[in-house]
């Protein structure tokens, strides 16, 4: 996965997608909504391929219209992104929900939700900054971080991953109500015997990010990428001793 430091600005995603303060505009003619479906669905594809540091030539390029199409619909890419991370992270809870509804077994239920995301593609969308690296110097992390995040590990060395909560991480809306049925699915599968003891949130959400390198045929890409998620479940399971 690609993440990157990315600021919104919250007046500009207002006036993104015609919505207002979480209210929505007269509708659009019917050529401005097919527009702004096929840029919705490039950058979905382009972002998801090259991360959000694709330029969004490359989206107008790959929804066949002009960068200014794409502008008028988006005032600048910060706003774009944010519009799609927020529908990814929608997306994915909605995952995690269904699989831990309807799988009785702690380990199915984690497992069934990785290979739906994965399948889906919208682990790889996941808002930025939702994971960073930790960095030595960082220490452990503040007791209330910890409460909201008890599935989190309470240290990070160089080069572990660490959580980043909604607000930290710039309040993504959805953020939270993932991280907590995602921590639901970690907790249970933990609690089970079935998943590695040191395996945290952040991890899965890792794998969820992980994809096979692009192939050219559609079916062949579809093989790696199960094969790829089957590698990294095995390393999640737990062991007996």
């Amino acid at each position: 996965m690609h993440v990157q430091d990315t600021h919104w600005s919250a007046a500009a995603l207002a006036s993104a997608g015609g919505r207002t303060g979480g209210g929505r505009s007269a509708p659009l003619r019917v050529d401005a909504q097919r527009n702004l479906e096929h840029v919705l669905r490039a950058a979905r594809e382009v972002f998801g391929e090259l991360g959000y540091g694709a330029p969004m030539e490359d989206v107008a390029r790959r929804a066949r219209v002009g960068v200014g199409t794409v502008y008028r619909r988006f005032p600048s890419k910060d706003v774009l992104v944010r519009r799609i991370a927020e529908e990814e992270t929608a997306r994915l809870t909605e995952q995690a929900r269904a699989a831990l509804g309807q799988e009785d077994e702690p380990w199915s239920a984690l497992s069934r939700f990785l290979r739906t995301s994965v399948a889906s593609g919208a682990g790889r969308l996941l808002p930025p900054q939702v994971l960073r690296v930790g960095v030595a110097e960082e220490g452990p992390a503040p007791v209330a971080e910890e409460a909201r995040v008890p599935q989190q590990r309470s240290q990070a060395g160089a080069g572990e991953l660490r959580l980043v909560d909604g607000d930290r991480a710039g309040g993504e809306p959805g953020t939270a109500a993932l991280l907590d049925v995602v921590g639901q699915l970690v907790e249970r599968a933990r609690a089970a015997g079935e998943l590695r003891a040191d395996v945290s949130v952040s991890d899965v959400l890792l794998v969820i990010a992980t994809a096979a390198p692009a192939l050219p045929d559609a079916a062949q890409q579809a093989a790696a990428s199960a094969r790829l998620l089957d590698i990294l479940l095995e390393g999640l399971r737990s062991r007996p001793a």
